[in-house]
């Protein structure tokens, strides 16, 4: 792994901490972080602008990137479009990346470009040249989970961080559905959240910082590819689980920390940006695919019918988008997740067959035990146990947390560091607490 020194602190926070303080750590903001939609920018129209600045890592490392932004400041990933079925979208991008780094431009793949405006012709894209400016014009007709990323040498482009999400919503929910990801029943959800899986390699972003302020153009070795930093939506762990556009990752504001009720279907939209192939793993339970590339995975005879598998693990790979479905009830645990005796009544979304039956095993006493910071001194969902003065106090709700990870597992580190990388936490909440009072 190639050794970061500008900007690193060598004590950052990973290699100091305990596997149970860190966990504290992860998951401290976990209650005030939950949100039912994703954020992005909405609307038809999009002034896009590539733009060079720097990007922060966990263990104190500052890197040198490029990124889409509506604004003055670039932001990994760039914004996520949010737009709906039949509208026509323009997009315009302005190149205030350094004239070293060449033309810019903008693929949409799953969208057929109708018109372009300005710009010089590139080998995928009408291309902004340095200070100049483009307007592509295409519409959305398609619902579901897409990407964007640089048309021009995206080899490099891309690795420098100039990709991100579009989602297309249907123009009306699919017949009973208060929210659906497709005009498709099948396609019901309660909440969704946006995965955009991306790694970086800090030889390429050293090398572009080095010919930035030259007359380029930019030229890198890219043929030993070795990231050091895996990202779920431009952040690695703990970062992940950061607040939403905290003011510590100015450029990096989206953060990945779901949060669900028993019993609710959760539309996780997963796009896989970068080189490499990243394998997610959700643990907890298995998801259903919906769909990929934007497209519904429907029987073969049965077109009506949703033929999605269930995975263990989501095989994203570059340039591909997943649309899939967590659901949890505690089903098939063989014990009653809220403690209920057989004669109380039954909880929002709890799994039925294993109401009223006890925990199979006697917990140790607390002399025997070790607590991290979420534990909630209880093992039932939504309880409050007694615990030793200092311990625990970082789940107040009581809720049951499972690890969303990539299953390579050297992507869980932040430049050979483990805990840390492609890694958050999804919570699961008791059904009397009110999720959208804990957003930011």
């Amino acid at each position: 792994m190639t050794a970061h020194n500008e900007g690193t602190n060598a004590t950052g926070l990973l290699r100091c901490s305990s596997g149970i303080a860190l966990l504290a750590v992860l998951l401290a903001p976990a209650v005030s972080l939950a949100h039912t939609t994703i954020d992005g920018e909405m609307g038809t129209s999009f002034s896009l602008s590539a733009r060079a600045g720097q990007v922060s890592m966990p263990d104190g490392a500052s890197i040198y990137s490029w990124g889409y932004t509506t604004g003055n400041q670039m932001q990994l990933p760039g914004p996520t479009l949010i737009v709906t079925e039949g509208d026509t979208i323009d997009v315009t991008l302005t190149n205030a990346l350094p004239p070293a780094a060449g033309n810019v431009s903008i693929v949409f793949p799953g969208q057929e470009i109708t018109s372009i405006t300005g710009g010089v012709a590139g080998a995928l894209a009408r291309e902004a040249e340095p200070g100049g400016s483009v307007t592509y014009t295409f519409t959305a007709d398609e619902p579901g989970t897409y990407q964007y990323h640089s048309g021009t040498q995206p080899d490099l482009q891309i690795e420098m961080g100039l990709y991100g999400a579009l989602i297309v919503v249907p123009a009306t929910p699919a017949a009973g559905c208060t929210h659906s990801a497709y005009d498709h029943a099948g396609t019901c959800f309660d909440r969704e959240y946006l995965f955009l899986l991306s790694e970086i390699d800090l030889d390429v972003h050293q090398a572009a910082q080095e010919q930035a302020s030259g007359r380029g153009p930019i030229e890198v070795g890219l043929d030993a590819y070795a990231p050091e930093y895996w990202l779920i939506n431009g952040r690695a762990a703990p970062d992940t689980m950061a607040a939403e556009g905290t003011d510590l990752l100015p450029t990096q504001p989206y953060n990945a920390m779901p949060m669900m009720h028993p019993g609710d279907r959760v539309l996780l939209r997963l796009v896989g940006s970068g080189r490499d192939p990243h394998p997610f793993h959700t643990h907890g339970n298995h998801v259903r695919v919906l769909a990929r590339d934007g497209r519904l995975l429907l029987s073969e005879t049965d077109p009506g019918q949703l033929a999605g598998p269930r995975l263990f693990t989501v095989p994203s790979t570059p340039g591909s988008t997943y649309d899939v479905v967590f659901e949890w009830t505690g089903e098939n645990l063989g014990w009653d997740i809220y403690g209920h005796d057989p004669a109380d009544p039954m909880e929002d979304g709890e799994y039925a067959p294993d109401h009223g039956k006890p925990l199979p095993v006697e917990l140790p006493g607390a002399a025997s035990l070790t607590f991290g910071g979420m534990y909630s001194g209880s093992p039932f969902l939504g309880a409050l146990g007694s615990l030793p003065p200092g311990e625990g106090g970082l789940n107040p709700e009581a809720g049951f947390t499972y690890m969303f990870h990539s299953h390579t597992e050297r992507e869980m580190v932040n430049n050979d560091v483990f805990p840390g990388g492609m890694m958050t936490m999804m919570v699961v909440l008791p059904p009397w607490v009110d999720i959208s009072t804990m957003m930011p």
